[in-house]
């Protein structure tokens, strides 16, 4: 009886050996997620603003947010016109236009993020580039390329015959659906001359 038990235990020794190295590596799995260092990043939402917006100044752009937790969290901008046209709510990210902006002039502006400890001044994270995008009105009307187009045609041509091509140029956007769209029209001498979509 004797050897029938102390063979049972030779058979359940080495179950209970691996029960305990598991337990003893999840332990040390759990210990590693619990200091694994938290991956920080910036969090961007779309940044546009369109031209010429008629309503009071200041507009609000769009948003920079880092996952960063942290009470002293400042948020700073750099760059093209930061701090003069564009300004940033230090403690929400809150990104402003100060002034009206025209796409005509300048469709787009790039700026950097930071985001600082305001007790020491030292980067939280890296700082990261961002882009203001600024969307188009159709606010020009097209203008002819030159004062005057010369054309000529002689007698008797038939009907038809080219005379003339002008052009007429809109500084809209074009990817921007009709806004630089240029048709052309006849306002004296319809009865004698037509003009197509090209001039």
């Amino acid at each position: 009886m004797s050897h029938l038990i102390l063979l049972f235990l030779l058979f359940l020794a080495p179950a209970f050996a691996d029960g305990g190295s598991q337990k003893s590596t999840q332990n040390l799995c759990s210990n590693d997620v619990s200091h694994k260092r938290q991956k920080r990043d910036w969090i961007w939402n779309q940044m546009h603003i369109k031209e010429e917006i008629d309503t009071p100044l200041p507009h609000h752009v769009g948003k920079i947010t880092s996952s960063v937790r942290n009470n002293n969290a400042k948020y700073i901008i750099e760059g093209e016109y930061a701090n003069t046209i564009f300004k940033v709510e230090e403690t929400s990210g809150d990104v402003y236009a100060f002034e009206r902006l025209d796409r005509e002039k300048k469709a787009e502006y790039e700026l950097t993020a930071l985001i600082i400890d305001r007790t020491n001044n030292r980067s939280l994270e890296r700082p990261s580039k961002f882009i203001i995008k600024v969307y188009d009105i159709n606010d020009n009307a097209p203008v002819f390329v030159q004062k005057v187009f010369n054309g000529s045609v002689p007698e008797m041509s038939p009907v038809g015959t080219s005379v003339t091509k002008v052009t007429a140029v809109d500084a809209d956007d074009p990817t921007v659906s009709g806004h630089a769209t240029v048709t052309y029209e006849v306002t004296t001498g319809g009865e004698y001359f037509t003009i197509d979509d090209s001039g």
